[in-house]
């Protein structure tokens, strides 16, 4: 049976007065997979993730979210995501139970905390203070929050920048772990082994526009079979295999 496409974006153009950030790109998002944008600061991935989430409006081009228009059903559209806030958008002062009670409330639901945090191993944690936190509990609480309203779609930017290999992958887990639940997730990285990783198909943007779209074993092997051979010697592990197993993988944060 055919995967279906549960995002469409078609011709998306995106102009800030003189500048344009997104050049007439297309692709589809299909149902349960972890689906990558990659590319450098300012190719316009993050702009193209928002208009998606109804945060910025479009120039021109087509988009359909879960069997929805964003231009006609932007509210559907709003309940059925969940987009990752930057830590900018937390009360510092609030415990992680009282975010997760206040989050629910703007959405409108009865949710339990407890559950919410134990979904990313943070149940011991329910009483601190988001200030309080490490940078991979903080990630993880706001990845919590974008699950708050059950969402058929997750969207998290740069999820992992400026973890530890530890926080790092363990955060990979998390994400698989949300896929397997049945979750589509598009995420935006700029480390190309984490994309390797985790997600099923990825896209480079480049300038606005889109310069590819496989599997990241589809790519490589093309690149591979074109006769390109790195410099040095693969092995099979890296340096960073070897600290996450000396140092081991458990829930632990520096």
């Amino acid at each position: 049976m055919a995967k279906q496409p549960i995002i469409t974006v078609n011709n998306l153009v995106k102009k800030y007065d003189d500048f344009t950030a997104v050049n007439g790109i297309s692709f589809e998002v299909y149902e349960g997979e972890i689906f990558g944008l990659l590319g450098p600061n300012g190719a316009g991935k993050t702009t193209t993730l928002e208009i998606i989430e109804t945060l910025r409006d479009k120039t021109s081009g087509h988009i359909m979210v879960d069997g929805f228009n964003i231009e006609t059903d932007g509210a559907a559209i709003k309940q059925r995501i969940g987009v990752q806030l930057q830590a900018a958008g937390y009360y510092p002062n609030l415990n992680l139970t009282e975010l997760i009670e206040l989050f629910s409330g703007l959405y409108g639901i009865d949710v339990s905390a407890n559950e919410m945090l134990e979904k990313v191993a943070l149940t011991d944690k329910a009483k601190s203070k988001y200030k309080e936190l490490s940078g991979g509990q903080k990630q993880r609480f706001s990845i919590a929050t974008t699950l708050i309203n059950n969402p058929r779609i997750v969207f998290l930017d740069e999820p992992t920048t400026g973890l530890d290999p530890q926080a790092r992958r363990n955060l990979w887990d998390l994400i698989r772990e949300i896929r397997d639940n049945g979750t589509t997730v598009v995420i935006t990285t700029h480390y190309m082994d984490e994309a390797e990783v985790l997600c099923d198909r990825v896209a480079f943007v480049d300038g606005g526009n889109i310069i590819g779209i496989d599997t990241p074993d589809a790519f490589i092997d093309e690149l591979i079979a074109s006769g390109f051979e790195r410099k040095k010697e693969v092995k099979a592990a890296n340096l960073e295999d070897v600290f996450i197993t000396k140092t081991g993988k458990e829930w632990r944060e520096s």
